[in-house]
């Protein structure tokens, strides 16, 4: 290693571009219709919206966490290579001129790219039997008194609320379906069932007809409107349910006979038997859920439960000794499979945590405006940009590689331009160890679509 003192940084290279693997993730968006949908779909009244709206989204996917991160794309060679680009501040004053009704604009214009990409990379959802919805939300913490809708949430934090809905098969990794930011101080299910019924509308255009979709949700989203929006689209759904008086009682009626050990995390298996060691167990009972709602409202399904012994000493309770003994993980749901495989397929709602945290740890790092309406295109913006990185995966052939995976072995691909006739050439590194996917995704997104998984 040479001494630091002994190198001499000169920065004077306009032909150097520090992400060049951004050319192929846009053109990825771009044959799926990126600019198409948000020209047809946005009526902003500002010029070259496509521009902007392609620049924020360019810089996301380069890594940047707020407005001015967004110089990124105007350094060295790579506005030549991506395309017209604009200054933070024109971004800045962009954001700031969106009204509620454009951001649903841009809504309508991520549901129809995710079509586009689905169809550009079939594989994206994947040709498995379950296709599954999740839906949560996530308290985005604020700081400052000069931010619209600001409040303090379930967290305990000061901040907008983020709703976000998923698509996912047991093979494929989640894409986001829904979005929308909310008043810090929201309750999470409110309204959610208006968005899930979006969400359900999306999900016919990018799967097949013969995929089964099946909705789930923690305690907060278990409503009578989100299970009638699951079953009025011919879904399955599974939502966690709170211990109710009704639920409690349910849970205490069934036989210790009924009760079938799980595999588990740090469950042993018995070589002998076949059998799992564990201390949690499933079990299921018919169950009447809503029963405070109008008859029709309520819902009759199925209530599995999964009980898991407590370890050191139980709580205070009037519970009874069951309840001091375990503790109990209840949902109800509407599904054919047995009370285990739907407690395993039920426990892989979690995935929608590693999307918010994806989103968090990029670019929803920050909130950046003080304006409610900008910092929900923001979120949007996000939203697009994850599920561009996402079918750029897919189309790397890397599998599930996340959004920061994928910044620093793809699209941080340094590159020098040089012009030979009226062609532009891009140089990039020798021995690029992600070379092979980097070469994927380039045929990919220049190429026809690629054929559906079979």
């Amino acid at each position: 290693m040479k001494a630091c003192h002994g190198i001499v940084p000169v920065l004077d290279d306009p032909n150097l571009v520090s992400t060049a693997g951004l050319v192929p993730v846009l053109e990825l968006a771009e044959s799926a219709g990126l600019s198409d949908v948000i020209d047809e779909a946005c009526t902003l009244p500002a010029a070259s919206v496509v521009v902007k709206a392609r620049t924020v989204i360019a810089g996301m996917l380069a890594g940047a966490d707020s407005i001015d991160d967004l110089n990124v794309l105007r350094a060295g060679g790579t506005a030549r290579v991506l395309g017209p680009v604009r200054a933070p501040s024109t971004i800045g004053t962009f954001l700031r001129s969106f009204t509620h009704g454009h951001v649903l604009q841009l809504h309508a214009a991520h549901r129809r790219l995710l079509a586009g990409l689905a169809a550009k990379v079939p594989a994206l959802v994947g040709a498995d039997d379950l296709v599954f919805v999740d839906v949560d939300d996530t308290i985005r913490e604020v700081h400052g008194y000069a931010k619209d809708g600001a409040g303090f949430g379930y967290s305990g934090v000061r901040g907008l609320n983020a709703l976000i809905a998923t698509i996912s098969t047991p093979s494929t990794a989640p894409v986001v379906a829904e979005c929308s930011l909310r008043q810090g101080s929201t309750r999470s299910g409110k309204g959610a069932d208006w968005h899930l019924k979006r969400t359900l509308t999306t999900v016919k255009a990018v799967t097949g007809p013969t995929q089964q979709v099946w909705v789930r949700g923690d305690s907060a989203f278990a409503t009578a409107k989100n299970v009638a929006a699951a079953v009025k689209a011919g879904a399955w759904f599974s939502f966690t349910i709170p211990a109710w008086k009704t639920v409690t009682r349910a849970i205490s009626q069934i036989p210790e006979t009924a009760w079938t050990p799980i595999e588990y995390p740090d469950a042993i298996l018995d070589e002998e038997t076949g059998e799992w060691v564990s201390e949690a167990e499933v079990a299921e009972t018919g169950f009447t859920a809503f029963v405070s709602h109008p008859k029709a409202q309520q819902v009759t399904c199925r209530l599995v439960v999964r009980r898991v012994r407590r370890l050191g000493d139980a709580p205070d309770t009037d519970q009874g000794e069951l309840f001091t003994t375990y503790c109990h993980h209840a949902f109800i749901t509407n599904t054919t499979l047995s009370a285990v495989e739907a407690d395993r397929h039920h426990r892989g709602h979690a995935i929608v945590e590693q999307v918010i945290a994806e989103l968090k740890a990029g670019p929803l790092a920050h909130l950046p405006s003080g304006k409610f309406a900008a910092n929900a295109a923001w979120l949007t913006f996000a939203v697009i940009a994850f599920n561009i990185c996402r079918a750029a995966a897919v189309a790397a052939r890397t599998g599930k590689a996340r959004m920061a995976t994928m910044l620093r072995t793809i699209i941080a691909t340094p590159a020098r331009l040089a012009a030979t006739g009226r062609r532009l050439i891009m140089h990039l590194p020798t021995s690029w160890p992600w070379a092979q996917a980097w070469t994927n995704l380039w045929d990919t997104a220049t190429g026809p679509p690629t054929p559906a998984p079979s």
